[in-house]
């Protein structure tokens, strides 16, 4: 564990501070931009919970392709720096395990995009004030959908860093993530698809009660956890085992 957690801290260490959070920061900027200028008053919300209105209007963006987006860039990252100048020699040179220093990266990805999600809960609640919404925040609503939208990603991210491990271009395993994100726009709408389409599952783990449609009312949550958990464990494992055994050469 003492490994693991050098391995964590070197590895933040690695990605910059201030670069880091000025990337989490690219996408509840562009929602609270969104938030204000949307009308919170037309259509009325089905529930009429403005908080919960706000909270589609800002997420939508963020969940269909800011997030599955930032999981490709943060893997890609995490990777830079060995790929540069002998790094992985430098890196594998040292009394460290290789599924330490994976596992590492890959929790160093997970735990960013969770930072993601907990600014994008941040900008809510701010546009919310700005506007004037007196409610009570509805947490008990919002937080399991912000968490249920992260645990969306860790299939991304696994499958994410695998690619940028084994690519040493930070633009190779970035524009395959992009161009399976951007299909989201068509993919969401098949009920049949989108619930088994890795890159549509954030939205549909934030969707909230008014954004519901088609592909919400299949068994959804049985569909994420079974697409989720076995991609997880195949893009996870499959990555470590490309790891461990790939001969490292530069």
């Amino acid at each position: 564990m003492r490994r693991f957690l050098q391995a964590v801290a070197s590895e933040r260490v690695k990605m910059g501070r201030l670069s880091v959070w000025l990337l989490l920061s690219v996408s509840p900027l562009l929602a609270a931009l969104i938030g204000l200028l949307s009308n919170l008053d037309s259509p009325q919300p089905i529930d009429d919970s403005k908080w919960i209105a706000l909270f589609g209007v800002m997420g939508t963006l963020h969940a269909v392709f800011m997030l599955p987006v930032l999981a490709g860039i943060l893997a890609a990252w995490v990777c830079r720096y060995e790929h540069v100048g002998g790094g992985w020699k430098q890196l594998l040179a040292l009394p460290v395990k290789r599924t330490t220093v994976y596992a590492a990266k890959l929790a160093v990805i997970v735990g960013l995009l969770g930072c993601g999600q907990l600014l994008l809960l941040l900008a809510i609640t701010l546009v919310g004030s700005l506007k004037g919404i007196t409610d009570p925040f509805p947490w008990s609503a919002v937080l399991p959908k912000l968490a249920g939208g992260w645990l969306a990603c860790f299939p991304i991210a696994a499958l994410q860093l695998g690619a940028s491990l084994g690519w040493s271009s930070f633009g190779i395993p970035l524009a395959l993530n992009v161009a399976l994100t951007v299909p989201n726009l068509l993919i969401l709408n098949s009920a049949a698809i989108a619930p088994f389409y890795l890159w549509a599952q954030p939205f549909l783990a934030m969707a909230p009660v008014q954004l519901s449609h088609d592909a919400l009312t299949l068994p959804l949550l049985e569909s994420m956890l079974i697409t989720g958990i076995v991609s997880f464990v195949l893009f996870a494992g499959g990555g470590l085992t490309y790891f461990v055994r790939k001969d490292i050469s530069g």
